[in-house]
Order: structure tokens, then sequence, then C-alpha cells
């Protein structure tokens, strides 16, 4: 049995991909007001918003419990409109030895592709695979419906 998985999620939203980007890119604080439910808050602890190198800390809910996950962002590709973060602590590392989450976004006009990968190691064979935490890609609707334009 392998530690070792990949997990890859798509989403198609109608809302602008090029926002999206810059929101996971720039302003990732600000979801916690788009996605409450899910995120509770999102704070810089080391850096700039927006730069390689820099440590955010995420609190989230997941499987109904508060969690924390402070994360380093690790890669931004303008061109392929994707941010990759690697996780360095919180509860996510209780569970897993590495675990990286990309959050690419494909854009064709009006309809846009927003896919999450997950790449992790598990600590031990008797870790589950990450499905529950692949749950969070809802935030991807949460943001689309607060940047669609709203019907008079």
């Amino acid at each position: 049995m392998t530690l070792s998985g990949t997990l890859v999620k798509q989403i198609t939203i109608m809302s602008d991909g090029d926002v999206f980007h810059e929101i996971f890119r720039y302003r990732p604080h600000h979801i916690s007001e788009m996605s409450p439910d899910k995120i509770k808050g999102v704070d810089l602890h080391d850096g700039e918003w927006g730069t390689v190198g820099s440590v955010i800390e995420w609190n989230f809910f997941h499987d109904g419990k508060q969690k924390v996950a402070k994360e380093v962002i690790e890669a931004i590709d303008e061109e392929k409109k994707s941010v990759c973060f690697k996780v360095i602590g919180g509860d996510i590392l209780e569970a897993y030895k590495t675990f990286l989450i990309t959050v690419h976004v494909d854009t064709h006009g009006e309809e846009n592709v927003v896919t999450w990968t997950f790449h992790y190691e598990k600590l031990n064979e008797n870790i589950p695979e990450p499905d529950s935490l692949m749950e969070f890609v809802h935030v991807t609707k949460d943001i689309e419906t607060h940047h669609l334009p709203q019907a008079n």
C-alpha cells in the first residue's frame, strides 16, 4: 500500500476566472467573507500577500471542528493562473507528512474550470485518503456566487 497520492477535482464556474485566481493569490483573507461556514479566517504570518515564500494561516471548519493550516506559498504561475500552497503546520500534518494544494484556473470566456489538486504523503497506512478535505473545493462555488452579478 502506497503512502503517497494525488487527488484532483474540477469545478466549472461562471464567474470570472481571472478574479478567482486573483483572490487566491492576493486576497485569500477575503474568502472567509464569501464562505463563512467553511473558512473562519485567513491571516498573513510572514511576507506579503500574493508572493512566493509568504506564510499564511487558514482557520477553517472540517468534520465539525475548527482547525488550522499554516501554509507557505510555494509557487505562483500567472500564465497558467495557478497558486501552490505547501502545508507547513497545523492539524493536517497530524495525519500527513507532506501536503501540497494547487488551485489552477482555466479561463474560457464565460465558463471557467477551477482544478484543485492535492499531493500528499500519509504518515502511515492507517491514515485515510484526504477525501473529506477535498470537500473544501466547494468554497469555489461560494466564491463564484459572491462574484456573479446579482439578479434584480
